[in-house]
């Protein structure tokens, strides 16, 4: 060993395991010196904690201890730690040196991001840098108590280098070290983690102690060495990977056909046939224990081999992964084939599960089998002797390993979600099935933001009024959103200037002002990357002093905002662009009904009833200030027709889908589902914010070529296209799919006079058969991707909601860099921007799977609140998808997709009868492109794409999984009262006024008039239709409750 007066070097000979599974030898030269920064907000040396270390915080002065786990408590009891209540973690470099090499690769990265998160306010030590921290290893010690030895050494030395200031905890499995290292220094506390846990954290988090049991039971019973056994080895995997004779990707399993098909997708680099193919991994055999979302290496099999998918609709049934029987049944064409031979990473994550509920274990063995949430994970073995007190809750349970010998793989029990069926346990299963969390905004972040109470009001800086240009007194500037809405992000103006042309604005809240790069909001935000939409709530990516006030652009009140401002010519051509920061007083907050309505001519005394900012002046201001909005709003959708109609020409799609909103009453409880009206004005604002991403995307991708955030939106596989062809087809229309251009033309022109809903289906499909857009890093994708397919736009971004998209911080940040020409530095390059933008995209996916989820959900809880035979639960439904057993339909009243089975389990089809009710028989069914037929004892009925019938909602309860609705088939022709409602929407108000009137009229005709009165035909056609309802149902109640729900388009973005 060599000395000088700061460094001391010694050799450090270590052992460790290659990336290719090997054991190897290595020698390195170790410098010990005094001054390792100890992180802590406590210090009183010289210590350089500034500057952080890689992207660390420090340690916090306003806790009641540090924490220090040993080696074996960090590596097997991670998940307890990770707890955001559980900070001022010291993870010394000896500890992460034991997770990284003895632990897993995954577990290594679960650590680094637990230290990273500025949140949990934990750092690592680097010990064996430190030369009064480290210690030797004596000769003939193990290395677990070497490593228990060090770990005591560098808290002693904490302890003394801070002075005493903070007491320390060393927490440990090691019985022996708690006796040895227990009572040596005052305040150096050695504890067992059972007993740290339940003297310090169970009466503040109940369930830890259940995680920590879970976890314990769980090791005990974990045979060790078998994880990869069957797989080939790492090196060989590589190797094939790398040569094309294996391929790599993510494993994803068909959720309508768990137990048989799964499917891992291709990179664009593989060598090997039909590489822009997905690949089938048929059977469980040939899953070889990954589990959906695994990244996998596959072998393709001999072309022989492979085989298609199936169509046959199948039924989930409870807690059923396990190999499906064949149904011998595929679509035709076969696709390639593979088998899983190894498992790159895996990506297990909490899941939701439920116990059977004639589930029992004995006292002995503790083993349970229990039921996932999501039908593509396989049941899950876990240890727990609280299967009484759990069987009827919603729990979460991890995974472990998966034996080559176990038909399950092995997990503990982490917590209990709630009772099955209540509905905050039901919604907080979708939040963590999706992986979202949506915890309370801390103490620490709020205290970073500024505060607008009575007594301490929140006002315009004076040193921002000189940054800004002031917007307040020389535009009318007006919000236009939906009822109800809080954060209002963006904002309008549009005015003539002097020289003729127009000018149009587009203002969006300046959330950057208030959330700094680094900070804990920031970092917060990151996390999220966006608010979460659900049914009958919201959680919010920025806290709501920001969401709600600072960062909304209400009316009334000054904000900062960020604007882009264009010059358009008369013939809206962009003469001038400007972008800045500016200081805006939002003089109106409409929704959109009343924008439309003002468009449309209503009367002026409704316009003042319905927004507030126009109350209380006198009556000629009050005349001038209507006619001055009017003129706006009008003038406003007359530019972003013509915005629109130039996209339009350039090839962009008009895309068609559901959003369906759930009426609450007061009491939470469900009056209604409703799909969204669609009103110009909806397109106006989308186009103006279409508009303004375009001009931001241009700006910033100008000044940083290689590091700005985009949004992608790819090309659609032409296979794709495949079932919107044949629905086309069948109504005598052709649809061309070799551009956008093509696709819109067409889309456009297949329209049925007698049926107006076909351009609508067709449009759904359209958008069923898109690509999904991504946003991406311009460094990481070839100039000649960076279109948006869909907008027919060459740069696209979002830069106009960052209240609630994290993306949109990124972009405003990137073009104040781009417009000022400094702080480039500050913004993250291309590979820190490629990788925000997979947890962006990750995280968008999953807010959107959650409201979906959401919405499946209240619809279920809606028509379980009716009685069977409510005229509620009779609706009308189009085909548009056949299948071996059965057809895919829509039901336009409810937005519900969903499959309507023509035979059944027991081999049957069913036979619409002439009274109005089916009958499963003897039968077979026959399938062609367009058409599927019924052949049975009772005769043949056919059914082709497109045809309207009329299907019963009723209820599929589920245990174990999300309860969901079924549609069964009860009339081969639509339900009329559905399409008298669908033309009703379609003509004016007052139409569907009388129309209206003229059915109460009828139903009121029909209650007065006795059955043995009335023989008419007129009478007797109403009786076949109507003479189920319940008298207690009034047909008028149910005509208002739906008069407004159609199907109605939606702006994509």
């Amino acid at each position: 060993m060599v000395h000088d007066s700061k460094l001391e070097k010694s050799n450090k000979q270590l052992r460790l395991r290659s990336g290719h599974g090997r054991n190897v030898s290595v020698v390195r030269e170790v410098y010990r010196r005094e001054d390792v920064p100890c992180q802590s907000q406590l210090c009183l040396s010289d210590c350089q904690n500034a500057t952080g270390d890689g992207g660390m915080g420090l340690l916090p002065a306003d806790i009641n201890h540090y924490l220090v786990p040993d080696c074996r408590v960090a590596r097997e009891f991670l998940e307890v730690l990770e707890n955001p209540v559980v900070t001022g973690i010291i993870f010394l470099q000896t500890v992460v040196h034991s997770v990284q090499h003895e632990g897993s690769r995954r577990l290594y990265n679960r650590l680094r991001n637990l230290v990273k998160d500025k949140r949990k306010a934990s750092i690592i030590f680097h010990n064996e840098f430190q030369k009064y921290a480290y210690c030797e290893r004596d000769q003939g010690e193990t290395l677990a108590d070497w490593q228990t030895r060090s770990t005591y050494t560098a808290a002693e030395w904490f302890y003394h280098h801070l002075a005493g200031q903070k007491p320390i905890i060393m927490v440990t499995l090691n019985k022996k070290a708690i006796e040895a290292y227990g009572n040596k220094t005052q305040n150096v506390f050695v504890l067992s983690l059972e007993d740290y846990l339940r003297k310090f954290w169970q009466s503040h988090i109940p369930e830890v102690m259940e995680l920590y049991e879970s976890l314990t039971a769980s090791l005990e019973t974990k045979v060790k060495g078998k994880d990869y056994k069957g797989y080939l080895p790492m090196d060989i995997l590589e190797a094939g990977v790398k040569s094309g004779r294996f391929v790599q990707g993510h494993i994803n399993v068909n959720r309508s056909n768990a137990g048989l098909e799964a499917f891992v997708k291709q990179k664009r680099s593989s060598k090997i046939d039909d590489a822009d193919r997905d690949i089938l991994i048929h059977g469980m055999s040939c899953r070889n224990r990954a589990v959906h979302g695994d990244l996998v290496v596959v072998e393709m099999l001999p072309r022989s081999e492979w085989k298609g998918r199936s169509s046959v609709i199948k039924e989930n049934q409870e807690g059923q992964v396990e190999e499906a029987e064949e149904d011998g049944v595929s679509d035709g064409n076969v696709m390639p084939t593979g088998r899983v031979v190894g498992i790159s990473q895996r990506n297990w994550r909490e899941y939701v599960a439920s116990f059977a509920s004639d589930e029992k274990v004995s006292e002995k063995g503790g083993k349970v089998l229990v039921i996932p949430w999501d039908y593509r994970i396989p049941k899950i073995r876990i240890s727990t002797r609280q299967v009484e007190k759990l069987k009827d809750q919603r729990i979460v349970v991890r995974i472990d390993s998966w034996e080559i010998d176990s038909q399950y793989p092995n997990g503990h029990f982490v917590k209990s979600l709630g009772a099955i069926g209540d509905l905050e346990a039901e919604i907080s299963a979708i939040l963590l099935e999706n992986t979202i969390h949506a915890s309370e905004f801390s103490e620490a972040q709020m205290k970073e933001l500024p505060v607008d109470t009575p007594e301490n009001p929140w006002c315009i800086e004076d040193t921002e009024l000189s940054k800004r240009r002031d917007l307040r007194s020389s535009h009318l500037i007006f919000s236009i959103d939906p009822k109800g809405c809080e954060d209002v992000d963006d904002t309008l103006s549009v005015r003539y200037l002097d020289n003729g042309n127009l000018e149009l604005g587009v203002h969006i809240a300046d959330v950057t002002h208030f959330v700094r790069p680094g900070s804990l909001t920031d970092m917060e935000a990151q996390s999220r990357s966006t608010t979460v939409y659900l049914a009958d709530r919201r959680y919010d990516m920025l806290p709501g002093i920001l969401s709600a006030n600072l960062c909304s652009l209400i009316s009334g009140v000054d904000r900062y905002a960020m604007s882009v401002i264009w010059e358009l010519d008369k013939d809206f051509e962009v003469v001038n662009v400007w972008y800045g920061k500016t200081i805006i007083r939002s003089s109106y907050k409409l929704f959109y009904e009343m924008a439309q309505a003002m468009h449309d001519g209503i009367a002026m005394s409704e316009i003042i009833e319905n927004v507030p900012e126009l109350q209380n002046l006198s009556k000629k201001e009050m005349k001038n200030r209507v006619d001055e909005l009017r003129s706006a709003v009008v003038l406003l959708m007359k530019i972003a027709r013509r915005l629109k109609a130039r996209r339009v020409c350039g090839g962009a799609l008009e895309l068609e889908s559901v959003e369906v909103q759930v009426q609450l009453t007061e009491t939470k409880s469900i009056e209604n589902l409703t799909p969204k009206d669609h009103l110009e004005i909806h397109d106006t604002i989308a186009e103006c914010m279409i508009f303004a991403n375009h001009w931001v995307a241009k700006k910033i991708a100008e000044v940083f070529p290689n590091q700005t955030l985009l949004r992608h939106h790819p090309l659609p596989k032409n296979e794709q296209f495949e079932n919107l062809k044949n629905c086309a087809k069948n109504k005598g229309f052709e649809v061309k799919t070799s551009s956008n251009k093509d696709l819109a033309d067409t889309l456009d022109v297949c329209v049925d006079p007698n049926d107006p809903i076909v351009n609508r289906i067709l449009r759904m499909l359209a958008t069923q058969a898109m690509s999904v857009a991504s946003y991406f890093s311009t460094g990481s994708l070839s100039r000649d991707q960076f279109f948006h397919y869909g907008l027919a736009l060459d740069y696209y971004t979002h830069f106009t909601s960052p209240i609630r998209r994290y993306a949109d911080v990124l972009v405003h940040r990137q073009l104040m860099a781009a417009v000022q020409g400094q702080g480039s530095e500050l913004l993250p390059g291309n590979q820190e921007l490629d990788m925000l933008s997979e947890h962006i995209n990750h995280q968008h996916r999953a807010a959107q799977n959650a409201q979906r989820d959401s919405q499946e959900l209240f619809q279920y809880l809606y028509f379980k609140q009716k009685d069977a035979d409510d005229v509620c639960c009779v609706a009308d439904a189009i085909i548009f998808q056949l299948r071996a057993n059965g057809l895919m339909v829509f039901v336009p009243r409810y937005g519900i997709r969903g499959p309507v089975y023509l035979r059944n389990k027991d081999g049957q089809v069913i036979f619409v009868m002439n009274t109005g009710h089916s009958e499963w028989t003897n039968g077979n069914i026959t399938k062609s492109e367009g058409s599927i037929s019924i052949n049975s004892v009772l005769g043949t009925q056919t059914f082709h794409l497109l045809d309207h019938i009329t299907v019963k909602i009723t209820l599929h309860s589920s245990r174990a999984h999300a309860s969901s609705l079924r549609l069964e088939l009860i009339s081969n022709e639509g339900y009329e009262l559905d399409q008298k409602l669908s033309a009703a929407d379609k003509s004016s108000k007052s139409q569907k006024q009388a129309i209206i009137q003229e059915v109460t009229a009828i139903a009121e005709e029909k209650r007065n008039q006795s059955s043995t009165e009335e023989t008419s035909s007129r009478f007797q056609s109403l009786k076949e239709e109507f003479g189920q309802t319940p008298e207690s149902v009034s047909l008028y109640t149910l005509f208002q409750s739906f008069k407004e729900q159609a199907v109605t388009p939606v702006a994509q973005q």
